[in-house]
């Protein structure tokens, strides 16, 4: 087995099948595949941020097929419009299904992707393989070193939790909601289910973090239950907004680099595979 790490930073296997990849000036991703012989299998890696990191993934894998590879893997850590698994109101695209048909047509051998956010991702993708999160909360967990209790920061997380608590012996989980109005993605009336925290170590785990707004108004409904700590476990670390806002509100962070690379005070990144 060889790899193609596409994205120099994201290089989480064994070294990488040396190319060079660039953009054209009409904008269209190019790779050129430097090694002569690499075998019948190769698995290509990267981070799916945008359509040009699709358009390089495109490209390397038909270099790969006319370099006579038969069999390609990818991994995808973060995969693109997980989120948009519905159609919410009249004029939306159903996104993540353009991404998954695009990914289809490749036909890979397999398809890795860590915590994706649903359970339509891997229902519309071929031949996946789902990465789940469970380790690397044990790994978080262990880097906070006390008891804790796991926060579930609304009902479509709820199913996900119980599995991680599970896998984790049985740790206690308090759940929560949120209103969010489906026109303007207005967050209100946030709940904590529970009377009192007495004190506990809570810790909200989630897929994605972007602007941090689910995460913050948790927080205030937190601290109001009596709270004695906050942490925050998210898969997928987008951060689209900042830190200053969530550093005011939690201990600490923990997020992986399946989206991005971090350097920020009071943040823990862990890599998707161990």
């Amino acid at each position: 087995m060889q790899y193609l790490h596409l994205d120099q930073s994201f290089t989480p296997f064994d070294k990488s099948i040396e190319f060079t990849s660039f953009v054209f000036n009409g904008g269209e991703p190019h790779i050129k595949i430097s090694e002569k012989s690499i075998g019948n299998e190769v698995t290509i890696t990267h981070r799916l941020n945008s359509f040009n990191d699709v358009g390089l993934l495109l490209v390397a894998t038909d270099a790969l097929r006319r370099m006579g590879v038969k069999l390609i893997n990818v991994l995808i850590p973060y995969f693109p419009a997980a989120r948009q698994d519905r159609v919410m109101v009249s004029g939306e695209s159903l996104s993540v299904k353009v991404y998954a048909d695009i990914i289809n047509t490749q036909n890979y051998n397999q398809v890795m992707v860590f915590d994706p956010h649903s359970e339509v991702t891997p229902a519309l993708l071929n031949n996946v393989k789902v990465i789940e999160n469970y380790e690397y909360v044990k790994q978080c967990l262990n880097e906070i070193k006390e008891d804790v209790v796991l926060i579930s920061p609304d009902g479509g997380a709820l199913k996900k939790i119980y599995k991680v608590s599970e896998y984790l012996g049985g740790i206690e989980v308090v759940e929560c909601s949120k209103k969010r109005d489906v026109k303007t993605g207005k967050l209100s009336g946030f709940r904590v289910y529970e009377d009192d925290l007495k004190g506990k170590h809570c810790v909200i785990v989630d897929d994605i973090c972007d602007g941090g707004g689910t995460f913050l108004g948790l927080a205030t409904a937190l601290k109001e239950k009596n709270a004695r700590k906050l942490s925050l476990i998210v898969s997928h670390g987008i951060f689209s907004k900042g830190f200053e806002e969530l550093n005011k509100s939690f201990d600490t962070v923990f997020t992986t680099n399946s989206f991005r690379d971090i350097e920020e005070e009071n943040v823990v990144q862990f890599s998707v595979i161990k």
